[in-house]
């Protein structure tokens, strides 16, 4: 059965930075695309970026664009989301999943993590 555990929220203050892991269980990890997508209270779930299976493709939100930066390591069958100068808009659950398909600006996400808390303050 195929699992992801996410980790590295937090409450940070607005312009901090915070690093997000995702470790997938199992031996599929390395064939598939993947993506983080966060969910607020009250809000719709946003994607917020994507990379291909090799990570040789990256695709972003607009508002993460030039500070989020997502990465993968297979070897460890690991997804990265590293956040930069965040702001209140950020807090938000991040979820980590596979990807049925390709990467790309509106994945079609499959299985997901049980997602970690980021709240960033004012």
């Amino acid at each position: 059965q195929v699992q992801l555990v996410e980790s590295g929220g937090g409450l940070v203050q607005a312009g901090n930075s915070l690093r997000l892991s995702c470790v997938a269980s199992g031996d599929t990890f390395s064939v598939y695309a993947m993506g983080w997508f966060r969910q607020a209270p009250g809000k719709e779930r946003e994607s917020v970026a994507s990379i291909s299976w090799s990570g040789s493709r990256t695709y972003y939100a607009d508002f993460v664009k030039g500070r989020f930066t997502i990465s993968r390591d297979n070897a460890k069958n690991t997804l990265y989301l590293q956040m930069n100068d965040l702001n209140t808009e950020d807090t938000a659950v991040y979820f980590c999943a596979y990807i049925d398909g390709a990467a790309g600006p509106k994945p079609d996400f499959g299985a997901w993590g049980q997602g970690t808390q980021v709240t960033v303050s004012s």
